[in-house]
């Protein structure tokens, strides 16, 4: 009796394992959305044009695409961001970190260091 018990008790035990391994943040397709998230505070509007205008194809081919591109921000709690807040969604967190790390990103990025000061980091969305 005892060794049934023990024997449905590892069962159980292996079922849950292998289905929470199924829906675990290495599984791509539980997996949540991957997010770029920025605090800009622009300091030279017309050098901050040029940064937007070649890092948008980037993001577009890193298969992302803007939630909040500056707009009116409004705060409720705490101290209203200084500058505009930038969100970009991407289908992981991996997706973002290969659009930050890219080449093609890091070519355009200096131009936001000169025309801007900023916070940007990156955020794992939950899963649906």
């Amino acid at each position: 009796m005892y060794a049934a018990h023990l024997r449905m008790m590892l069962v159980g035990a292996l079922v849950l394992i292998a289905a929470g391994g199924a829906a675990s943040s290495a599984d791509p397709v539980a997996a949540g959305k991957g997010y770029v998230i920025a605090e800009i505070t622009v300091t030279d509007a017309e050098a901050y044009k040029q940064y937007a205008q070649a890092a948008a194809p980037i993001v577009t081919k890193f298969g992302g695409h803007y939630l909040v591109r500056g707009g009116q921000t409004v705060a409720l709690e705490g101290e209203a961001p200084a500058g505009r807040i930038v969100v970009i969604e991407f289908g992981s967190l991996a997706a973002a970190r290969a659009f930050e790390t890219s080449a093609e990103y890091q070519s355009v990025a200096p131009l936001r260091y000169q025309a801007a000061r900023s916070r940007v980091f990156l955020a794992e969305g939950t899963a649906p």
